[in-house]
């Protein structure tokens, strides 16, 4: 029961990371879209 209790935390941990490793670029590129879209409307 343990190690599956352990492999089910590995792979939140595993999965927190893959979000973290996608998701922090994708919210960047988001922004600096944003940013350069509205200079447009100046």
């Amino acid at each position: 029961m343990e190690q599956a209790a352990q492999a089910a935390s590995g792979n939140g941990l595993k999965l927190t990371l893959a979000w973290a490793f996608v998701g922090i670029p994708l919210t960047w590129g988001v922004i600096q879209t944003c940013i350069n879209a509205l200079q447009l409307f100046k």
